[in-house]
């Protein structure tokens, strides 16, 4: 046996075969996320082709004692860097001690050395405090669910509430699964939705993969009407939170309410269908829009810090020197803007 007063850890890059041992030790951690889980690794590089790292430390049981899942990005224009993790709003180091937390960070600069990458970026977990660290550009969004629809639909704030109740006064119909026509359904309007923020739209191949490397623990909510999809949300299922994470609706779903309908629909089924207990509404960027919509529902927003070594790449959409990039690309016709997006977007991971 080890001595565990005075540990010894051994930090090195995982193999294929620790995966299920990996995946164990995050959903038994407290502070586990779908996120740090390899599904989400594989997901990524079989549909962007970013390669996936994750870093273990085992004690001298060769027991894991610490994760580090890494992303890493290489970009012809948003540049390079090791994410933890890549296209996730959580992710970061995940131990059991301060010790094994500093030993896989100074194996992820080891790791970027031997890479040439001069940039590190944790979403979240603990944060090294000789790193940059960010902890005023995002907030985060979550509450406890109610116990029935009613309840669900009494606990929205009065205004929001009212737009709910307008929403379910019209002829829409909601849907939810993740097959084929569910697939098609979400990236038609999510890919719409972001042309019209000005962003470009992921892969279709990185959400059809998110779907099958996550099973019973993703799915797709649609709002349709007269047979028409206008809203779309992909969620994640974890430890009894529901994680709305791509999602959207077209030009005709504000008129609808359909994106209202959306999100309340899915608080329902996600406690009806999924044993969910909680709504995790997930990050929006300080004084947006989104951040409004959010509070609108009575969620409060909660700082949330990110750390970056070396370099800092700026990948933000409300960085000024974007401003233009964003006007145009606002303008381009959909069909373009679905064949050009997911090239761009490979990066912004």
């Amino acid at each position: 046996m080890s001595d565990h007063s005075n540990p010894c850890f051994t930090v090195r890059e995982a193999e294929a075969d620790d995966a299920a041992r990996i995946d164990a030790f995050v959903r038994a951690h407290p502070a586990g996320t779908p996120f740090h889980l390899s599904g989400w690794g594989r997901a990524i590089t079989r549909a962007c082709g970013h390669k996936a790292h994750v870093l273990i430390a085992e004690d001298g049981d060769a027991a894991l004692v610490g994760i580090l899942p890494l992303t890493e990005i290489r970009h012809f224009l948003f540049g390079k860097a090791l994410a933890a993790s890549g296209f996730a709003v959580g992710g970061g180091l995940l131990a059991q001690s301060a010790l094994a937390e500093k030993q896989l960070t100074d194996a992820a600069i080891a790791l970027a050395g031997r890479c040439g990458i001069d940039s590190i970026e944790l979403r979240g977990g603990p944060l090294p405090d000789a790193w940059h660290v960010d902890g005023s550009t995002y907030l985060g969004f979550s509450r406890e669910l109610a116990g029935d629809d009613e309840a669900e639909l009494l606990a929205i704030p009065r205004k929001q509430r009212a737009e709910v109740r307008k929403a379910l006064g019209f002829d829409l119909q909601v849907e939810t699964g993740s097959a084929k026509a569910d697939r098609d359904a979400h990236f038609e309007v999510y890919a719409e939705s972001v042309r019209n923020l000005g962003t470009p739209v992921f892969p279709k191949k990185l959400f059809a993969a998110v779907l099958d490397e996550f099973g019973d623990e993703a799915d797709i909510l649609t709002i349709r009407h007269q047979g028409r999809a206008i809203a779309s949300v992909l969620s994640l299922y974890w430890n009894g939170s529901v994680m709305p994470y791509w999602g959207g609706g077209t030009a005709d779903a504000r008129s609808w309410r359909a994106n209202d309908l959306m999100y309340y629909a899915l608080m329902c089924h996600a406690r009806a269908n999924k044993g969910a207990k909680r709504f995790d509404f997930g990050r929006s960027k300080v004084g947006t829009g989104p951040a409004a919509f959010k509070k609108n529902w009575g969620f409060e927003g909660l700082p949330l810090a990110y750390a970056k070594y070396g370099a800092v790449r700026d990948i933000n959409p409300l960085s000024p020197k974007y401003r233009l990039q964003i006007a145009v690309w606002q303008k381009l016709p959909l069909w373009l803007a679905n064949r050009a997006g997911p090239i761009l977007a490979r990066g912004l991971g």
